[in-house]
């Protein structure tokens, strides 16, 4: 592709944008958009939950695993970047389906990727000999350059929310990826996860724990690679009670580092007590919400989407948002904010109470 080529109305200028488009250079004083004032190339955008299961599902009807890509995927694509199929710059998201008896079969990458399951029950996911069943609210971690598949050897569908760093691993030319051999195929092989045995008990890690097992990552990801949903409701439970908020958060975290649980991904889960609506905030770096329980609305930047169970929604860099909840609700976050930490570039400031211009259909 040729460099862009400038014109201007005095032909020595004229002259000189020719000369400097053949030499593969471009000047900065006629790309005046180049240093913006503020974040601010996407816009909202929301993908509701009767569209995103009855498209799943034809998927699983039509279209079978081995058609291409090792996983029957529907990938979240912003209108915003050009047919990426990417949700943000940095993110990206999807939903998932399963069919009973069905193999998703080995695979490793470099993106790192999370699970947060939606629906369904029975399957289980394999990363590096691991077994981890999965269940609704469950969050199941395959960091990079882990081997993984999932298996479904029952007969009722699971349908799950995929978030991966695929979009700034591409971006950062560092994508590299290696399809598995022989498949382990027999749960009863290995029917105890190993991480969750060791990293699940709240303080407690097991003396000498790093010769215990081999860390996914080099160490750099968390080592418990399962999040039980009765736990993280327990926890967020305990902070309503003994704060009194009705808006609380938790972020999944290494219980041996409390660092997050990618380097690149950070997960939490908000719960907005009925009839609250939280602060508004901003926040560099963007960032996929998906409606686990409840229903409500958000508004960002003055634009108010109402979303119910399952929907999903991006909140763009930089954009003031908040949350109002009808009953009792509860939302899982995906954000790119560790790599904004680790680069310097993080920023967050509390605003005023946003009045919604215009509400999303």
């Amino acid at each position: 592709m040729a460099t862009t080529r400038f014109h201007d109305d005095t032909p020595d200028v004229d002259g000189l944008y020719a000369d400097l488009a053949a030499a593969d250079l471009q000047p900065l004083w006629v790309q005046p958009g180049l240093l913006t004032l503020t974040p601010g190339r996407l816009t909202p955008h929301i993908w509701r939950w009767k569209t995103l299961r009855d498209l799943a599902e034809r998927s699983g009807d039509l279209v079978g695993i081995d058609r291409g890509g090792d996983r029957r995927v529907l990938s979240l694509s912003h209108p915003d970047l050009g047919g990426l199929p990417f949700a943000t710059h940095t993110l990206w998201g999807a939903v998932q389906f399963l069919g009973g008896g069905e193999l998703a079969p080995a695979h490793r990458h470099t993106p790192a990727a999370l699970r947060f399951v939606l629906e369904g029950s029975g399957v289980w996911t394999l990363v590096n000999g691991d077994p981890l069943h999965m269940a609704p609210g469950d969050l199941v971690l395959t960091p990079s350059w882990t081997w993984h598949e999932h298996h479904n050897p029952g007969t009722e569908p699971m349908i799950w929310f995929d978030g991966l760093d695929l979009p700034l691993v591409r971006s950062l030319d560092a994508m590299f990826f290696e399809p598995g051999g022989e498949e382990l195929t027999s749960y009863e092989r290995t029917p105890v996860s190993h991480t969750e045995h060791l990293y699940s008990g709240a303080g407690l890690l097991p003396a000498g724990e790093q010769a215990a097992v081999e860390d996914p990552a080099s160490g750099r990801s968390s080592r418990l690679l399962a999040y039980r949903w009765p736990s993280v409701d327990a926890a967020l439970a305990r902070l309503i009670e003994t704060t009194g908020r009705r808006a609380v958060s938790v972020r999944y975290a290494d219980p041996a580092t409390g660092r997050d649980i990618m380097p690149t991904l950070r997960a939490e889960v908000h719960r907005v007590l009925a009839g609250h609506r939280t602060r508004t905030v901003r926040t560099v770096g963007s960032g996929i919400w998906v409606v686990f329980r409840g229903s409500g609305a958000t508004v960002i930047d003055g634009r108010r989407f109402r979303w119910t169970m399952g929907d999903m929604f991006v909140t763009p860099s930089w954009a003031a948002v908040d949350h109002e909840a009808d009953g009792d609700a509860d939302l899982f976050l995906l954000s790119d904010r560790p790599v904004l930490e680790a680069l310097g570039l993080a920023r967050a400031e509390q605003t005023r109470q946003q009045d919604f211009l215009a509400e999303e259909a």
